[in-house]
């Protein structure tokens, strides 16, 4: 059996570090008691832990987007991609600084140069808080210092330059 791409071949995987010659990642501990929705999702420094942006953080609270380690594809390692919320039992993961990496667009259309936006408030159905989008949306969202580097596949995973 072989698989052909008619158009185009998808983006990658949220949180995969897309590419790695040219990204700064960091060890962060994590905070068991507040645990990441996915991969590729922003997050602050909260208590000295790596903690998902919440309602009302603003744009200067971002410290990065959480990696997906590798290779791993669910909760519990076996788990098919996007059925279970990252791993955060042993308390340290990564958060890229600078680089490249493939997230998931919940709203509105990427272009290459776009600018990324998280939403912080208002949650609705397939914008949860700490969501990516591609159009500002009054105070739900915040501009985060990232660019999106194409429109996004079929399945909404867009690669995203941060802090480039």
């Amino acid at each position: 059996m072989s698989n052909a791409f008619l158009y185009r071949m998808p983006s990658g995987i949220p949180g995969d570090i897309s590419r790695p010659a040219h990204s700064t990642i960091e060890p962060v501990l994590l905070d068991p008691a507040n645990p990441f929705g996915s991969y590729g999702q922003f997050g602050k420094i909260v208590a000295g832990k790596f903690v998902p942006i919440g309602s009302g953080d603003a744009a200067a609270d971002v410290y990065g987007p959480y990696v997906r380690p590798y290779p791993t594809s669910g909760g519990a390692a076996s788990d098919p991609l996007g059925t279970s919320t990252p791993p955060q039992g042993n308390g340290v993961g990564n958060v890229l600084r600078r680089g490249y990496m493939t997230v998931l667009l919940r709203a509105g259309a990427a272009a290459l140069n776009g600018q990324v936006y998280v939403r912080v408030a208002a949650a609705a159905a397939g914008k949860p808080i700490g969501g990516i989008e591609a159009a500002a949306d009054s105070a739900n969202t915040i501009a985060v210092n990232a660019r999106f580097m194409s429109a996004a596949d079929a399945t909404g995973n867009v690669e995203i330059a941060y802090n480039i």
